[in-house]
């Protein structure tokens, strides 16, 4: 016999709301927060015993809850913040589902406290029964008092799930955290076990911000990142994002935030994955907190129960605005600008302008030694002589740029130089790999290949990214068998591939056919190359593929291009290479993320012998 269909308890309704916003007492929390930003608060005081499992207590100073609406707060899908469709398409509030409170009472005794402007306070009792709520009057200041004793009492099963009392709290206090981080105008106070833990104080500017930051990520990340901020079309970022030299083995040290909502998207993920990719050591990942900004009808929050997931209606413009504006910035970190309180501006480098390395590197705006890539069979062969040539070239020609008045400058023959550039003068070279040079700060130790590969690759991309990819004729056009929605997105796609150097048509029903592929990658494999950006685009909507194949390929000719270990160079040629790594856009890192510069101020070196001390 069928089982008969019937109505679920409204208690059980609730118990299974819970399952999908519950999952531990962090969770809780979250919500409960989340509420009171939503009411306007700007201190919250949290209260916690046994890591969140026998009491929660979070008391705000928000608008508080209508003595009439306290009954109803228990109830499933009400809330303040959504009244029709439209509103749920401009969502701007971090809360709306209104199943939050209801579920948490339904596996909780949870108590509810609260007051508005002038007017007395009320509280409500919810124990998860069926019982009618009970509500009386209650001393209370403006704002709410909400209490959650014995998280999932009634749910025996959940409970065993839960993990110990330290590391119920480390989840929970990561949540507090997070929340400190969105909202730097707020004031946090989380005690446990009737232990202060943490104070995090308002903050009304970019110092008091950066001091949270340091609280929550560390003195090492404010220490070692840049504050970027930039808008257009609608979409404004901004923030603090690492230098590459701050990667992390994890991508534990990811905030970013959408109208002040803490998420985790791929699009974003993706995005500042590829910003940092020239720049980035290989298998470390980015830090960074970011805050985006944009109208809240091109955003879905509505995505997921515990609305950790968005979706963006403009996905593809998103991820562009995003890459381009952490991609910039990155591009600017330069040893000019990042050596913190530096006199040495832009104005500066023209006393060392006659020494331009930058013509020893071109002959009519291209790079000297790239005038044989691309040519004959279009690849690269680090056998071929003239990369070697190339090099000395350049060594000959900083040396031939090097006039004798600023010889005498840089190694100090006439008098000490008043100004120091960022990176200083050339004193020597260790065994033939270091540069040691001297700036205002101490000392400053360069390694000279990796410096010479960043300013050499650099070079190559603003070549070929002016002149466009060249694409190279197959001899024999290879056909390929895809599916029917691949051979349909050739099709409808033409433009797009035309644009990253494929000349790939559709010649059957499931059927494409590769007649041209970029000059630079022709020793890839065509059809692998092919299926891979189809599967790019399949899924994303877009594919780097080429662009960072070609990259690497460009990341080849310049580490082979470039001043080998062992070579002897003059103080003239050294100080024309720290010229050239202050003008060069990410010159902080070689292509493979490495560094390619330290300084050691003279406090640090003084230690070093124990002076002072």
């Amino acid at each position: 016999m069928p089982k008969r269909i019937h109505q679920m308890p409204h208690q059980l309704i609730n118990q299974i709301a819970a399952g999908e916003v519950v999952e531990r007492p962090s969770s809780v929390i979250k919500e409960l927060l989340e509420n009171s930003l939503d009411a306007g608060s700007n201190k919250i005081e949290i209260d916690v015993e046994q890591g969140g499992t026998k009491l929660i207590r979070i008391v705000d100073n928000g608008s508080g809850i209508h003595k009439d609406d306290m009954a109803l707060a228990l109830s499933r899908h009400a809330t303040s913040k959504i009244r029709n469709l439209d509103d749920l398409e401009h969502v701007g509030s971090l809360g709306f589902r209104g199943e939050a409170i209801p579920s948490i009472a339904s596996i909780s005794r949870l108590v509810i406290s609260s007051a508005t402007e002038n007017e007395t306070g009320w509280q409500v009792i919810g124990d998860g029964s069926e019982k009618d709520i009970e509500q009386k009057p209650v001393a209370h200041k403006t704002g709410t008092t909400i209490e959650v004793r014995d998280l999932f009492f009634n749910v025996p099963a959940r409970r065993k799930f839960l993990k110990t009392e330290k590391t119920e709290f480390k989840h929970l206090d990561d949540i507090v955290k997070k929340i400190a981080l969105s909202r730097f105008d707020l004031s946090l106070i989380l005690t446990n076990n009737r232990k202060a833990v943490r104070h995090y104080r308002a903050a009304s500017n970019q110092m008091g911000q950066e001091k949270r930051i340091a609280e929550i990520c560390g003195k090492g990340f404010i220490e070692q990142s840049v504050y970027i901020e930039h808008e257009a079309a609608g979409l404004k970022i901004w923030g603090w994002i690492a230098l590459p030299t701050f990667s992390r083995s994890q991508a534990d040290l990811q905030y970013f935030y959408v109208n002040g909502r803490m998420v985790k998207d791929r699009i974003v993920t993706h995005a500042v994955r590829q910003a940092y990719q020239d720049v980035l050591f290989h298998g470390r990942h980015p830090a960074y907190i970011l805050y985006f900004e944009l109208d809240p009808v091109l955003v879905d929050v509505n995505a997921h129960p515990t609305k950790s997931e968005v979706r963006f209606r403009e996905s593809r413009s998103v991820h562009d605005f995003l890459y381009r504006a952490i991609h910039d910035a990155i591009a600017k970190v330069k040893p000019a600008s990042s050596e913190e309180g530096s006199d040495f501006q832009t104005a500066n480098l023209q006393n060392y302008s006659s020494m331009n390395p930058a013509a020893a590197f071109t002959d009519n705006n291209k790079p000297v030694f790239g005038q044989n890539y691309g040519q004959g069979q279009g690849g690269y062969n680090p056998g071929q002589t003239s990369m070697s040539l190339a090099v000395e070239e350049q060594i000959a020609a900083y040396s031939q740029l090097a006039s004798s008045q600023i010889k005498a400058e840089i190694t100090g023959d006439n008098q000490e130089p008043t100004e120091y550039p960022p990176l200083g003068f050339a004193k020597a070279q260790l065994h033939g790999i270091f540069i040691l040079a001297e700036n205002r700060d101490g000392l400053v130790i360069v390694d000279m290949h990796a410096a010479h590969e960043r300013i050499t690759y650099e070079r190559l991309k603003k070549s070929y990214e002016g002149e466009g990819i060249t694409s190279q004729p197959l001899l024999v056009p290879i056909d390929i068998e895809v599916s029917e929605k691949e051979a349909e997105l050739v099709e409808a796609e033409q433009n797009f591939f035309t644009d990253i150097g494929l000349e790939v048509d559709r010649s059957g029903p499931q059927t494409i056919r590769i007649r041209q592929i970029p000059m630079l990658l022709n020793k890839i494999n065509a059809e692998s190359l092919v299926r891979d950006v189809l599967s790019d685009y399949s899924v994303d909507g877009r594919s780097d593929r080429i662009k960072n194949m070609m990259n690497e390929v460009l990341g080849t000719m310049a580490c082979h291009g470039s001043v080998r270990a062992n070579r002897q160079l003059t103080l003239p040629e050294m100080n024309a290479l720290l010229r050239d790594m202050e003008k060069t856009e990410r010159s902080g890192q070689c292509n493979h993320g490495r560094p390619t510069w330290v300084q050691m101020n003279v406090s640090q070196i003084d230690k070093l012998f124990l002076r002072g001390q």
